[in-house]
């Protein structure tokens, strides 16, 4: 059979012209559509327009072209069906070997700052997909060709054979495929959310592929990094990736577990992470202050952790990131001087990101988990507690420095683990207790973990302590101030406790719990 006449219609024109230039040459009849034949035309190639196939003009304002029976019969035509070559022939109709198609760019203009929803819907292609779609149902025929990444090797093939393989025309059938259903799934997403239906009935999302990764976890598990589209400026996904080898799956989820907890903060502040948990966090009137606190807090884990800052890495900062091994740092930026430095440690990565110092972007999105047969789907929590928020539950009431002692540790054991417990003293975490099955072990392991520390340091619970033996433990060790949900049944037994040995405690009302 081979390739005889292809339907070309791109919105993005990148090789386009060379493209249909060389299958030109090899004898292939182009058909094309406005723009698109306007430009094949331009730069000398043969060139039919899609009227002269349908018989029928391109009406509203271009909106109906190629949604004709001339253009889907050429598509679908069962090639080895004796009665649907009789029907073609009967008809006067021709067969379509190749659809070389891109589609409207719905992503780019709804990425706009001022896109209108006008605008946005306009942007939805119809007969882009719906010929995509007919020509990857009929592959075992029609070759279609989505993506300008493909030119060149379809192009080889029918050079040398005259048409393409079945194993490529399978591969870009299900290249369209995946391409239309993320289109669609975009296109559905910004419509449910302007509808104000963010949790439908069906949930779709689409994502880009970044990068292959080595392994996942483990090097027995396959994995892969991907990008949400329009991912804001201040997401690991957009990272600049400055020095160092390839991120791991476990690098790209500590990275990110300390970008969460750095946005938090507006002042100098570095975060260091293990294991998705923070083993030090720090905050100063410099980046420099603020990560001699983060690496105190903790000197043991942060050896091979993760330090992220909200401020561009100065020289003097980069020296003392260079005395331990750091798989990654990411920050704003990083001055010449501290990229010398940093760069003389060959494996370590540097990563440039987004704007930090104002505390990044902290509107709500989407949370999705996967498990076996399913996922869950929740809000993110950004949720930001404000000083008027809080409701003193003790006799004493927190001074100022404990007020804003505790006013820190809330904003990092929300990142923490539960069962959480944060100690914080002197602007950084001196204890971090994570993932216990009960809050006692939690605390038990943040004290310890704080020694002589603990002592004039507050506590902060990601929730409500279900009876009065954490604050034992917590009056025990020297701790003067904590902060917690409340809610509990027993909240009584625990305000009690913290009354008789004179500590202040105060109620949130909201629960940070992290799985």
């Amino acid at each position: 059979m081979g390739i005889k006449r292809a339907l070309v219609s791109v919105s993005d024109k990148t090789g386009i012209v060379e493209f249909c230039r060389e299958l030109s040459k090899l004898g292939v009849e182009i058909v094309s559509t406005g723009g698109t034949k306007s430009l094949l035309s331009k730069e000398g190639v043969p060139v039919i327009g899609i009227s002269e196939v349908t018989g029928f003009p391109e009406i509203l304002d271009g909106r109906v072209k190629t949604l004709h029976p001339a253009v889907h019969s050429g598509l679908l035509a069962v090639r080895d069906s004796a009665e649907h070559q009789a029907q073609m022939k009967e008809l006067g109709l021709d067969y379509i070997d190749l659809v070389v198609v891109n589609l409207y760019p719905f992503q780019e203009t709804i990425a706009k700052p001022d896109v209108t929803y006008e605008d946005a819907i306009e942007n939805i292609d119809i007969g882009g997909p719906t010929m995509l779609r007919s020509a990857a149902k009929n592959h075992a025929f029609v070759s279609v060709v989505v993506d300008a990444a493909d030119y060149a090797s379809v192009l080889e093939e029918v050079r040398t054979g005259g048409d393409t393989t079945l194993e490529t025309r399978k591969r870009l059938a299900a290249k369209v495929f995946r391409h239309t259903a993320a289109y669609d799934a975009l296109i559905s997403d910004y419509l449910s959310n302007v509808t104000g239906d963010p949790l439908p009935e069906r949930y779709t999302v689409t994502y880009e592929k970044i990068q292959d990764l080595r392994y996942g976890e483990n090097p027995h598990q396959k994995a892969a990094f991907y990008r949400k589209p329009l991912a804001a400026a201040d997401t690991l996904t957009t990272a600049e990736q400055l020095h160092g080898k390839e991120l791991s799956y476990n690098n790209i989820n500590d990275a990110n577990a300390a970008l969460q907890i750095v946005k938090e903060f507006e002042e100098p502040a570095v975060v260091a992470v293990k294991h998705m948990n923070p083993c030090g966090v720090g905050v100063g009137e410099s980046i420099y202050e603020a990560y001699r606190k983060a690496y105190e807090a903790d000197p043991v884990s942060i050896f091979g952790g993760i330090v992220a800052a909200n401020r561009i890495i100065d020289e003097a900062t980069a020296l003392l990131l260079k005395e331990i091994f750091l798989e990654i740092i990411l920050a704003p930026g990083f001055t010449a001087e501290a990229l010398e430095v940093l760069t003389q440690k060959k494996n370590i990565r540097l990563l440039k990101l987004g704007n930090l110092a104002a505390g990044g972007s902290r509107s709500s999105q989407f949370v999705v988990t996967s498990i076996d047969g399913g996922m869950v789907v929740q809000e993110s929590d950004v949720h930001s507690l404000k000083e008027s928020d809080l409701q003193v539950v003790t006799d004493r009431k927190p001074t100022e420095e404990e007020l804003k002692q505790l006013l820190f540790g809330w904003k990092v054991v929300k990142h923490v683990k539960s069962n959480a417990i944060v100690l914080a003293k002197d602007d950084m975490t001196v204890g971090v207790g994570a993932g216990q099955m009960n809050r006692v072990g939690s605390a038990k392991i943040a004290i310890d973990q704080a020694g002589d520390k603990a002592k004039g340091s507050v506590l902060a619970s990601d929730a409500f302590f279900p009876m009065g033996d954490t604050l034992e433990l917590a009056a025990k060790a020297g701790i003067t101030a904590v902060i917690q949900p409340g809610g509990s049944v027993r909240d009584e037994e625990s305000i009690k406790v913290a009354n008789e040995h004179g500590i202040a405690m105060v109620f949130t009302g909201v629960r940070h719990f992290k799985h």
